[in-house]
């Protein structure tokens, strides 16, 4: 009696397992089919079939001395500008430039350091010129040019600066590129391949285009719905082929039907863990964007007063390891913020030296880290306050870093995939690590005065968990275009089983 009744609780079980199995599988196939589809392109494209550009980097070079006749005083004082927020020296067009970056937001102006006279529309000029340098291209028309201080579906957050400038050439493949001027960087750029691709993986992986038709919280949650049930329904498959095997090692292959029931099941027990990292870590990954992001807004950029270095400049000479000058404020002073040319290693420092006395401050720059990182955690709990709030009343406590020592500083030169990598942008940082509870570790691009990234133990795990099993980055080992190859594999098995199921079930 009791042979039979668990027969039937067996025969009960495989019915609806089955039934819950095609129903799931249903409701999930087409967003499977476009996340796989678009995922197979990411790796093909982005790796493949890369576009290149001429140079990624300026060149440094060392300040030219023969062309700066005119101190940072003089030059202001001729112009009028009573307050400003820092300057650096660029050189372009066969010319050497104060640029001043003033109180007024993301206004830039540009003084001949020479004779002090103002290049109108200087920002928009070096803005040309460094895109072209960029892509080695002197001739090609610029079709559009414009200052972009918001990002959007062609330059993504991932690119980490702003504002930069736009510039649209009119080539065939239509290249767009991004630049930072007030650092000389080149954010990113797109010629026709890559807009193509980031509109596919825009829409058919991100579906950011939920945001646009509802708002961020439907968006994460319909995503986060479909996730879940995309996992359940390929546990429910390993269920069934695991625990049923030898029923199906029974089943005749008779017609072809039978036949793509034996494939969607092979296929896909091989490819069920696949489909489950994939699932749970892209779940993951993706209730990050619940929170706001904050860093392009984590700048310190104090205001001068032109008055206080009428005595200052002490006669500032650089030497011919200097590449650029700038400032910052530490304790309520001012120090000259000196970029060194790249060492042997590749390695590009600051030193600080007093404004009047010209001595050099050689622990500035930890103790301003450190100042930066205080500054950037209030920052960050008043962005999401109305009001004023204490940073431990907001940001997790675990990771608050008031009450909390400075365990270790660091200086990273090179990107470090474990924790910073690629995608943080910022280089060089100073890794400041507290005794939190959180192991709480903040970077700071003190040569900008910002906030590169703010990790935490929960970051980590999330980061590991999208690096190793969205991305497959622990088969580095093997180089990226094996590791880029068993990604796509993987991304073609699941959908495979996908469009083997998909056919099943029309059938049916």
């Amino acid at each position: 009696m009791k042979k039979s009744n668990s027969k039937k609780w067996v025969k009960k079980l495989k019915k609806n397992l089955y039934k819950w199995h095609r129903t799931l599988g249903i409701i999930t196939i087409i967003p499977v089919i476009f996340w796989c589809i678009s995922g197979l392109m990411h790796p093909v494209m982005a790796h493949w079939f890369k576009p290149t550009i001429a140079h990624e980097k300026l060149e440094v070079a060392p300040i030219d001395n023969t062309s700066i006749k005119l101190t940072l005083y003089e030059v202001l004082q001729k112009n009028n500008i009573e307050t400003f927020q820092n300057f650096r020296l660029v050189s372009f067009n066969d010319a050497s430039f104060y640029q001043v970056k003033t109180t007024k937001t993301n206004e830039v102006l540009y003084f001949n350091s020479e004779n002090g006279a103002e290049l109108k529309n200087g920002d928009r000029f070096y803005a040309e010129w460094l895109s072209r340098y960029f892509l080695d291209d002197q001739k090609s028309a610029v079709s559009n040019i414009e200052l972009q201080t918001d990002f959007d579906t062609q330059y993504k957050y991932v690119n980490r600066y702003l504002p930069v400038w736009k510039l649209s050439f009119d080539r065939e493949d239509d290249m767009d590129v991004y630049v930072e001027t007030s650092s000389s960087k080149l954010a990113t750029y797109n010629p026709t391949s890559r807009k193509i691709q980031l509109w596919v993986f825009d829409m058919f992986h991100n579906w950011n285009f939920l945001e646009d038709i509802t708002n961020k919280t439907v968006h994460i949650s319909l995503m986060l719905i479909l996730l879940g049930i995309i996992s359940i329904s390929a546990l429910s498959g390993v269920v069934i082929y695991g625990f049923f095997w030898k029923m199906f090692k029974k089943t005749p292959v008779t017609d072809q039907e039978s036949k793509f029931k034996k494939h969607h099941r092979k296929i896909g027990i091989a490819v069920s863990l696949v489909t489950l990292t994939f699932a749970f870590s892209g779940g993951y990954h993706v209730t990050k964007k619940f929170k706001p992001y904050t860093l392009d807004k984590m700048v310190y950029a104090p205001d001068f007063k032109t008055a206080d270095f009428s005595k200052s400049n002490f006669e500032i000479k650089p030497d011919s390891s200097w590449s650029n000058l700038s400032l910052v404020q530490f304790q309520n002073k001012p120090y000259w913020q000196v970029q060194l040319l790249p060492n042997e290693d590749g390695e590009i420092k600051n030193k600080y030296i007093d404004y009047k006395t010209g001595i050099e401050n050689k622990t500035l720059e930890v103790d301003y880290a450190a100042f930066l990182a205080n500054k950037f955690t209030k920052m960050m709990a008043n962005t999401t306050n109305e009001t004023p709030a204490d940073c431990c009343d907001v940001i997790n406590t675990e990771s608050c870093i008031k009450n909390a020592s400075l365990s270790d500083t660091k200086y990273l030169y090179q990107f470090d995939n474990r924790e910073y990598g690629f995608v943080n942008k910022r280089l060089p940082v100073i890794k400041l690590s507290y005794d939190t509870p959180d192991k709480t570790a903040i970077y700071i691009e003190p040569s900008t005065s910002r906030l590169a990234a703010f990790v935490t133990n929960a970051d980590r795990t999330e980061g590991y968990s999208f690096a190793i099993l969205h991305k497959y980055l622990f088969m580095d080992w093997a180089g990226k275009n094996i590791r880029d190859l068993v990604m796509a594999i993987s991304a073609l098995g699941v959908l495979v089983v996908s469009l083997l199921g998909l056919y099943l079930f029309v059938k049916k």
